[in-house]
């Protein structure tokens, strides 16, 4: 594959969600970058002048309350984060306004939770939203917020937030902006004979394996964080690309510029699946929040994920959790997750048909059941 014509194939992006991280957006002090925040708006009000939509994902709300306040180490506790981000998240917003505002650009100040986006009819109300937003001509800046969010409600960090995002509004393209050029055969800070991979077109165990440790001491998204939104993206259709964000032309690919000199050492990007999943199955993937789990035999595994078939009771091992019909629950073939789905039955039911075959189930439960537990247009492989 001829990694120069994938690449300018990227120009073609009208609508570009843009994260960037804590590492990019300050010094080692903690304190903003305000040249290279610059620097990034200019790019992005110069691709909104090329008539294209952008929304940007970004870091550094509690790396800017740190700025502000001198503290110099990320603290553990929940809540010192919590106000952190609260001091940091107005600086943030307030630079942003004033850098796009140069440049005649209208800004929309997004916080998002999980609940936003696991929840079928808040994500469908984030997705009008967002769009709403962009018909007005604004850029939509979006950050997870940190002030209310607890364990159970974070996304967790915003390389899977930027992923989330892109697959809610249907983004032709997901950049992450960091501090490394992209994905590497080994780790270019241990490693001197590392080399930079600029294509990745199908990621493997191989290269999920590449992935190092945790981000830096501001952030909290390392090279896994970056891979696992890499899936998310490329299993829904977006093309993602992982580049330094501390380059000046960070966003120079997106031009066109088709000569090969121009992607050595540009990033690296992840080519989107031949077959992704919609809008709808992207969010059953991986937005919405599971209420419990299934685990199923061999035989049902092949069926889910070689022949596109639906779950059958006489399929399943094992029901774990507490769920109602309705909801979405996890579907594990030995130690892995192999899909998601809605299930047609309550966790209870399952318990009392699971390994029975279809036609058994009215003798067990009485009239009025669906055969499938959980219908293939109800399921969203992950494999």
């Amino acid at each position: 594959m001829e990694i120069s014509t994938e690449w300018s194939k990227l120009h073609k992006a009208k609508r570009i969600v843009v994260k960037v991280g804590t590492s990019t957006l300050t010094h080692q002090t903690g304190n903003l970058n305000l040249v290279r925040m610059e620097l990034l708006v200019r790019q992005l009000a110069d691709l909104k002048n090329q008539g294209r939509e952008v929304i940007l994902v970004t870091s550094a709300a509690v790396g800017a309350g740190m700025g502000r306040l001198n503290i110099q180490e990320k603290p553990k506790e929940i809540s010192a984060k919590q106000a952190l981000a609260a001091i940091g998240q107005g600086i943030l917003m307030h630079i942003y306004e004033k850098l796009f505002g140069e440049y005649g650009v209208a800004v929309a100040q997004v916080l998002l939770t999980k609940d936003d986006v696991a929840h079928r009819q808040r994500y469908l109300n984030a997705r009008t939203t967002l769009r709403q937003i962009m018909e007005y001509g604004a850029v939509p800046i979006i950050n997870e917020n940190d002030t209310v969010a607890f364990d159970q409600i974070k996304v967790g960090d915003n390389d899977t937030l930027a992923a989330m995002v892109a697959g809610l509004t249907d983004a032709d393209l997901l950049v992450l902006l960091s501090d490394i050029d992209g994905l590497y055969t080994s780790d270019p800070r241990k490693d001197p004979g590392a080399s930079l991979i600029t294509l990745v077109e199908e990621i493997t165990p191989e290269v999920e394996a590449l992935a190092g440790g945790e981000g830096s001491k501001f952030g909290s998204g390392g090279m896994q964080t970056k891979i696992a939104a890499a899936r998310i993206a490329v299993t829904q259709g977006i093309p993602m690309v992982l580049t330094n964000g501390s380059r000046r032309d960070c966003l120079q690919f997106l031009n066109g510029v088709a000569e090969q000199a121009l992607f050595v050492n540009q990033g690296t990007l992840f080519l989107p699946k031949a077959h992704p999943l919609g809008s709808r199955k992207g969010w059953l993937a991986f937005s919405a929040r599971a209420a419990g789990s299934i685990t199923v035999d061999e035989g049902a595994a092949e069926a889910l994920l070689e022949r596109g078939k639906s779950l059958l009771a006489s399929g399943i091992l094992r029901v774990e959790g507490s769920f109602e019909r309705g909801q979405v629950v996890e579907i594990s073939f030995g130690s892995r997750i192999i899909a998601r789905g809605i299930v047609n039955y309550s966790s209870k039911d399952l318990a009392n048909i699971r390994g029975r075959h279809s036609s058994e189930i009215e003798g067990i439960l009485g009239p009025g059941h669906e055969p499938e537990v959980i219908h293939r247009d109800n399921l969203s492989p992950w494999e």
